[in-house]
């Protein structure tokens, strides 16, 4: 067996071993895109004011990369380039924070 044939037949999965992955994908990244509102929630009754925190940044790049991979799997240009335009701003928001802190430390 050639090493092309190798890899593809340790890929190979069962079409149902395939769609329990790519659900388990789809929800895993929709729990934790969800999550983030909650989060946001709780900080802010404990905060009593509207607030967003760092965690909601890292949970929304996270449930945004698993939605993307599942977006990318059924093949939906809409849901594809909704999530990775939202990648984009998870991520830009996270580098202001980072920065900010920077400048913060040597300020």
């Amino acid at each position: 067996m050639d090493g092309a044939m190798q890899y593809v037949s340790i890929l190979a999965v069962s079409s149902a071993e395939s769609v329990r992955f790519w659900l388990t994908v789809g929800f895993l990244g929709q729990a934790l895109f969800g999550s983030r509102f909650l989060l946001q929630w709780i900080v802010s009754e404990i905060k009593k004011e509207s607030t967003v925190p760092i965690a909601f940044w890292f949970l929304s790049l996270a449930g945004g990369v698993f939605l993307l991979a599942y977006a990318i799997h059924k093949k939906d240009p809409v849901f594809i380039v909704g999530q990775a335009g939202g990648l984009i701003i998870y991520f830009r928001n996270l580098t202001l924070i980072f920065k900010k802190r920077a400048e913060g430390e040597t300020g």
